[in-house]
């Protein structure tokens, strides 16, 4: 059945020879054979050696052994430079991350392009369906390497043992296999050598974006493959969790889109109209309704924005896991009044508690960026990497002061 998008939670050979000049003949044709020649004194007869000439005889078997360690060191160093890539750690592995890629960022399209149409003709080559075990999602060609980014929630439950296969354009079928996962934001990378058959997506910016741009979703919704949709970024950094319980959650810093999204677009691209790929459509907001089992598009449909792609990709394929920052304490993410993010507690001798950060403390800002509440406190820390610096602002019995904390890092 279609998986997603997830329910969101509030919060050639050369000429033939010519004859030559003054008409001879070109090579390999019958020449008048000359007379016999004798040859001058001391001279060794055709077929004779002079002492001189005379190669010694031990010489051969060095030769022809040195010739061979050679061929034999020139083919494994070749082979190792083929391979290479494919043992840097697991299969689709590489140890300089998307440094050792090659992917596309400049934009296929002029700015001044509003043809809907110049857009899927460009991305609809680039993306491709995904099948995993009883799951069909959406996905798109990362790089000339052969790998492919979907949700993490379309291929979650093929992780161990299932069958996971990518559908091109033509509607040919090949075998993919995981390099890695987030659950936490609900990214996964594949790779397939077949996948280098396709052109690498180019890759923009969401920040680049405004509220009102045009953007299109591109996928295959309930199954339905090369599927394109057209609408607007209606918000930029949404804060959204996705998911049914806690252990399936993830937390997205989101475009928003009123570009229909349904189950089976999740993984596949939100693009803007220089035909660049800014998000990864992911979760649909929902009213209760149902549309094949799962509910359908409303027009508030959400994406995961490139810029958190490009580094959980890095890190999935130079080490096979993704990693995200904490802070080492936990927020209540229940009901809020809106005026904060309320500690709930604190892990001994985690970052928070090492920067001063106390039970009950109300956390008003990040960076100098209101908080709301838990979630918009979670997003927003998600937004940075492990090691960075971030300034909360806390109010603590009325008294504000600023906190600065190192995040910490988990995998997930």
């Amino acid at each position: 059945m279609p998986t997603g998008p997830r329910p969101v939670q509030p919060g050639p050979p050369g000429p033939p020879p010519q004859a030559g000049p003054q008409g001879r003949q070109p090579w390999g044709a019958a020449y008048p054979q000359p007379g016999p020649v004798q040859p001058r004194p001391g001279q060794p007869q055709f077929g004779q050696q002079s002492e001189r000439s005379r190669v010694p005889g031990w010489l051969w078997p060095v030769v022809c052994g040195l010739a061979l360690v050679l061929g034999l060191v020139g083919g494994l160093i070749g082979g190792l430079t083929v391979s290479s890539f494919e043992d840097d750690g697991g299969p689709g592995q590489v140890s300089d991350g998307l440094a050792g890629v090659d992917t596309v960022s400049t934009p296929p399209l002029n700015a001044d392009n509003g043809s809907v149409a110049a857009v899927a003709q460009e991305l609809l080559p680039s993306t491709v369906q995904i099948l995993a075990g009883e799951a069909t999602g959406s996905g798109w060609v990362l790089d000339k390497q052969g790998h492919i980014v979907t949700n993490n929630h379309v291929v979650a439950e093929a992780a161990e043992d299932g069958k996971i296969q990518f559908v091109d354009n033509s509607g040919k079928r090949y075998a993919a296999t995981i390099v890695g996962r987030s659950p936490v934001y609900d990214l996964a990378v594949l790779y397939s050598k077949d996948a280098k058959k396709i052109a690498p997506v180019s890759m923009g910016a969401s920040n680049a974006m405004h509220v009102g741009d045009g953007v299109v979703a591109i996928g295959s919704p309930l199954g339905l493959t090369s599927t394109v949709t057209y609408g607007i970024v209606s918000a930029l950094n949404r804060p959204v969790t996705t998911g049914s319980s806690a252990d399936d959650s993830s937390f997205i810093n989101a475009v928003q889109t009123d570009a229909a999204i349904n189950p089976g677009n999740s993984g596949g691209p939100l693009v803007n109209m220089r035909g660049q790929v800014v998000g990864v459509n992911s979760a649909i907001a929902t009213t209760g309704g149902s549309l094949g089992g799962e509910s359908g598009n409303i027009g508030v449909g959400f994406a995961i924005p490139v810029e958190q792609v490009k580094i959980t990709a890095d890190q999935i394929l130079a080490d096979g896991e993704a990693r995200y920052p904490v802070i080492g304490a936990k927020v209540e993410t229940g009901e809020s009044d809106g005026k904060g993010a309320v500690v709930d507690s604190v892990v001994a001798d985690a970052p928070a508690d090492k920067a001063g950060l106390k039970k009950d403390d109300l956390i008003t800002a990040i960076d100098g960026k209101t908080v709301i509440d838990g979630i918009g406190l979670i997003v927003a820390i998600r937004t940075h990497v492990p090691g960075e610096v971030v300034e909360l602002t806390v109010d603590r019995g009325g008294d504000q002061q600023k906190i600065k904390v190192t995040l910490g890092s988990e995998v997930g």
